[in-house]
Formats: structure tokens, C-alpha cells, sequence
């Protein structure tokens, strides 16, 4: 008995390690190029599933899938709907991995032929360079699998000689449910439907239990699942949250609808198996977890908007607004970290422009205190959270888009001291002398928040930059009219130097929005310097005074 149980503990542990293996040479292996099309390829519910069950297949993880979409929602890369249909297909796809041990894992006897795949991994991911590891990673992780099949069917051999598992009870609800949560136990302790759902097909297919303990076993496993999911979300923000929520009771609607109709389902299989030549046993076992988890997503596709509004409901977003995407979750990920710092920082760059126009136009009943109090705070979450991203190597492209978002942090940081213009500078704002000026102004900030929120013409930056040049200009060469005619008597000192100050501030927050708008929604493309006493902007950390 003692070498039934390290045999079956061996072989799961063998399974497990493949699957890590594969898994994580795999994702390695593409690179960015399964989150690119992950993302790319989501544009509405159907196609999000569709992309969910592919890149289920290919990494033969749907707690990965799962956990990558949490990050890619919470930092804004995908809309929850968008969510949702991943989510449905990363159930779909993980049903891939029982196809593969009932067909192949089952059927040949690989363990033996599996061996060279690991020795070929192991020394590829020892001596090779760049991918060649990962793939080294990925060959040794499928060797790994069926290894662990191999042993586990070893070990479910000699366990059906000590315990007479399909003895238990096997049929009605109560002995429905009680496989069922046997199944979800196995997929928490073991951290892996996969592995659940393999073990089950190995006990099925050595006669260890019957099918429809089997069946039962599956359901919990697509159930205890969703677990690895809820616990990435823990601490995340609200739409992390809200789509773990939708996996969980998903996956459990869906487990419930499987045991209520499981009859309809056994009488189907058994149809397939006299008329249509489904093999008995783990093959039909497979089919079985593809159709119920079908026959869910069939049910809940066409309701995504609907149940993305229950959910947003039973869950309401009472942070703020401007830094909900600065979520912990995204930090493992450098890139999908960035382009939440990027959202968070250019719909903080949106807010403050929209701000400063409120400003320079004052009107009744603007909360302005209120508003500069939402800026700081989103300015202190994004020094808070953008140095916690992993550092990386100078030489990578990801290193010049930190590069950039820390001039933007920079820019945004001074822009902010600028919020309230000095009581000088209020009073000569709407005189005539200034108001070229502040229509330029006005135009930078209106564009700018109009681009960092998607809205904006498709040459808005060549525009933004067009004009804050312009107000460069025009206080370079308003600066020396005024002290002339100030020396000349034609003005009074007081307002000479209040126009001056507004000019000054004024070219501040069209150039600040300038490079705000460049570093976030452009090229990121650093200014040129200029030759040392050239009037104008020549410092990328502001203009002169």
C-alpha cells in the first residue's frame, strides 16, 4: 500500500511539475505575443472567447489565462465584458488538457518515449540561449506529463486493490454532490484542474471508479478551478474582483447545470457511443467535460452585457476614478504594469488639463478644492505604485517607455503647482493684451485632453506642439514691448510685471501639456536642446524663467 501512495503522490507531482513547466516555457517561448493577441483579438464577446480558449489550448492553463485577465482588466487593457468572454474561454480551453491524456496519455504507453523529451529539454534549457530555453522548457514539461500519467496509472491500479472506490455512492444527487466536491477539494489542494481531471481520467480508464463518479469528479474540478483565480483578486481593485466573480459563478452555474441535466448528459454520451462511435471510457469522459462546459458558455454568451452589468452592480467602484487601473495584481508583469501607469497617468493629465481650463475661465459653483485634492492624491498613488514596477535592462524597449512616463511623472508633477493661478495673474487674464495668449492656451489644454482620452483628431499632437510654440513665441516677444512701453510711461510697473507673470504661467501650462501629451499619447520623442542663450524652451524640465 506504502508504494501505491508514493506512486500516486510521484505521479501527480510528475504531472504538476510538467504542467508548470509547460506553462512557463510556453508563455516564455511567445514572449509578448500571446498577451498582444490576447488583447488584439477581443473586440467583442465572441471573439474575446474565442481568443480565451486559444490561449487556454496553447499554455494548457486556464488559472493562468484567468489570472493574466484579471491583470489585463485591472489595468484597463480590457473592458469587463471583454473579460467575461475570456474568462468562458479559458473554460472551454482547459478541456483541451483531457483530450490529450485520453487520446494520447491513456491510449500509448509514452512514458518511455517521453524521457528523451525531457533529457532534450533539460540540456536546451541548460546550454541554449534566448527562446531555445524556453522551449527546452516547454519539451521537458510535456515529457513530464505523461511521465506522471504513466505512474498515475500504476499507482490506480494498485489503489483499486486496497479501496473499492466504486463502491462509494455513485448515484443520486446527494452522491452527485459529494464526488463533486471531492473533485473541487482535489483541484484546491492540487492548485490544477488539469491534474483533478487527469487523475479522474486515470481512475476511470484503470476502473478505479465509474463514469459517472467520474463525471461528478469533473464538474467539481471545473468548480474548484475558479479558486486559483479568486485568490489572485484578493486585495485587487474592483474590476480584478469583479472578474474573478464572473469565473466563480460561472464555472459554479455551470457545474450545477451539469449535475441537474447530468441524466440528459449521460444518455447523450451513451447515444454518441452506439451511433456515432465514441469510444467508452476517458475519450468519452473528455467529451463529456467539453459539452457541459459548451452548453454553459452557450447559455451565458449572449447574456455577457447583462450579467457584466449585475456583476458591476453587486460590486460598484467607490475608488477613484483617476488611479483604478494602479493595481497590485498587474506588478508581476512589467508591461501590462506600464500601460496602467500610462492609463492612470494620462487620465490624470486629462482631468488636471480640463482643471487648468476651469482656471483660466472661472465659473460659478466649480468645486475647485475638491478637484486639486483628486490630482494630488492621484499624483501620490503614481509615485507610489510606479516605482514598485521590476526594474529592467537599459538595452530593452520597455526601458524607454519607464524613461518616458518618468518625464511625464516629472511634467505633471510641476504642472500641478500650477492649478491655481496667482491673484496677480487672474486679474489681467481676460484683458485684451493677453488674449491670444489664452485662446492658445485654451486650444493646448482642450487638445490634449481630448487626445489622452481617444477623442482627439488624428494629428492632435502636431497641433498641441504647433501651439505651444507658438505661446513660446508670443511671450518672447511680448516680454520686451511691455518694459519698453513701461519704461516709455505708456504702463505702471504693477501691471507690467502682473502681464508678465500671466505670460509666464501661461507658457508653463502649454508646455507642461505639450509634453504631458507627448510622453503619454505621442512618440515620446525627448525635445531637442537648444544652443545655450537662445531664448525659448531648452530644458526638458521647463521653460526659462
Amino acid at each position: 500500500m506504502t508504494t501505491t501512495f508514493f506512486q500516486l503522490a510521484g505521479g501527480l507531482g510528475l504531472f504538476l511539475l510538467g504542467m508548470v513547466l509547460l506553462t512557463d516555457g510556453l508563455k516564455a517561448f511567445a514572449g509578448d505575443a500571446l498577451r498582444a493577441a490576447l488583447v488584439r483579438f477581443t473586440g467583442t464577446p465572441l471573439k474575446a472567447f474565442a481568443s480565451g480558449a486559444l490561449v487556454t489550448t496553447m499554455v494548457q492553463s486556464s488559472s493562468a489565462t484567468t489570472v493574466t485577465v484579471i491583470g489585463f482588466v485591472s489595468a484597463g487593457l480590457l473592458t469587463f465584458p471583454q473579460a467575461i468572454g475570456v474568462v468562458f474561454g479559458a473554460s472551454l480551453g482547459t478541456t483541451g488538457t483531457g483530450w490529450l491524456v485520453s487520446v494520447l496519455g491513456l491510449k500509448v504507453s509514452l512514458g518511455l518515449y517521453a524521457l528523451p523529451l525531457v533529457g532534450i529539454g533539460a540540456f536546451l534549457k541548460l546550454l541554449g540561449r534566448g527562446r531555445a530555453r524556453a522551449l527546452g522548457l516547454a519539451l521537458a514539461g510535456f515529457g513530464l506529463i505523461f511521465l506522471g500519467i504513466e505512474t498515475l496509472q500504476t499507482a490506480m491500479r494498485g489503489l483499486a486493490g486496497v479501496f473499492d472506490l466504486a463502491g462509494l455512492p455513485g448515484g443520486g444527487f446527494l452522491g452527485h454532490l459529494l464526488a463533486m466536491g471531492l473533485g473541487i477539494v482535489m483541484t484546491v489542494l492540487m492548485q490544477s484542474s488539469s491534474a483533478a481531471v487527469a487523475t479522474t481520467l486515470t481512475a476511470l480508464h484503470t476502473s478505479t471508479i465509474n463514469f459517472e463518479q467520474a463525471a461528478s469528479l469533473v464538474i467539481g474540478a471545473a468548480i474548484g478551478t475558479t479558486v486559483t483565480g479568486a485568490l489572485a483578486a484578493i486585495g485587487g481593485n474592483v474590476p480584478a474582483r469583479r472578474t474573478a466573480l464572473a469565473h466563480v459563478l460561472f464555472n459554479l452555474a455551470t457545474g450545477l447545470i451539469a449535475v441537474g441535466l447530468l441524466p440528459v448528459f449521460l444518455a447523450g454520451i451513451a447515444w454518441a457511443q452506439e451511433r456515432g462511435g465514441l469510444e467508452p471510457g476517458a475519450v468519452s469522459l473528455a467529451a463529456f467535460h467539453t459539452v457541459f462546459i459548451a452548453v454553459g458558455v452557450a447559455i451565458f454568451l449572449p447574456l455577457v452585457h447583462p450579467f457584466a452589468r449585475f456583476l458591476e452592480r453587486l460590486l460598484p467602484d467607490r475608488g477613484p476614478a483617476l488611479t483604478r487601473h494602479l493595481d497590485r495584481t498587474v506588478l508581476q508583469t512589467p508591461a501590462v504594469a506600464l500601460e496602467a501607469t500610462r492609463r492612470a497617468m494620462g487620465e490624470t493629465a486629462a482631468a488636471m488639463f480640463q482643471a487648468l481650463r476651469a482656471g483660466i475661465e472661472p465659473r460659478a459653483g466649480d468645486d475647485r478644492a475638491s478637484r486639486e485634492t483628486e490630482l494630488r492624491l492621484a499624483l501620490d498613488r503614481l509615485q507610489e505604485f510606479f516605482p514598485q514596477i521590476p526594474a529592467l535592462a537599459d538595452d530593452e524597449p520597455l526601458s524607454q517607455v519607464r524613461v518616458a512616463q518618468m518625464h511625464a511623472l516629472d511634467h505633471l508633477t510641476r504642472l500641478q503647482t500650477h492649478l491655481t493661478p496667482p491673484a496677480s495673474v487672474r486679474r489681467v487674464l481676460d484683458g485684451p493684451k493677453l488674449r491670444p495668449a489664452v485662446a492658445l492656451a485654451q486650444a493646448v489644454l482642450q487638445q490634449g485632453e481630448a487626445g489622452l482620452r481617444g477623442v482627439g483628431p488624428p494629428d492632435w499632437m502636431a497641433q498641441i506642439e504647433q501651439r505651444a510654440l507658438r505661446l513660446a513665441d508670443f511671450r518672447r516677444q511680448e516680454r520686451p514691448l511691455l518694459l519698453q512701453q513701461t519704461a516709455g510711461g505708456a504702463s505702471g510697473p504693477a501691471q507690467t510685471l502682473a502681464l508678465l507673470d500671466a505670460m509666464r504661467w501661461l507658457d508653463r501650462l502649454g508646455y507642461h501639456a505639450w509634453r504631458i501629451s507627448n510622453y503619454l499619447g505621442g512618440d515620446m520623442r525627448p525635445e531637442p536642446a537648444q544652443a545655450p542663450g537662445e531664448p525659448g524652451l531648452n530644458t526638458e524640465t521647463g521653460p526659462p524663467m
